[in-house]
């Protein structure tokens, strides 16, 4: 049930979002690419994201993965 609206006209999709740090300190921070589940109210337009653990520590962290690496583990990287 939508915590806006109350409808219970939701619906879940896959998304892909980069989030970037701000402040100037992150100038040459790429930044978290992550696939959180976002729930949306076809409703009111409520939207509601949930960010896996492994991107939330990232996030935690204030930090993207180190330059070369990939952004997510098994979703973008160097090939080899």
């Amino acid at each position: 049930m939508c915590s806006w609206c109350s409808s219970s006209n939701e619906v879940e999709f896959p998304s892909e979002i980069m989030i970037h740090f701000t402040g100037r300190k992150h100038l040459d921070n790429p930044g978290v690419l992550t696939f959180p589940s976002m729930l949306v109210c076809l409703d009111c337009g409520s939207t509601q994201l949930t960010i896996p653990e492994t991107d939330l520590a990232l996030l935690r962290a204030g930090s993207a993965p180190s330059a070369g690496g990939p952004y997510r583990s098994g979703h973008i990287g160097n090939a080899a």
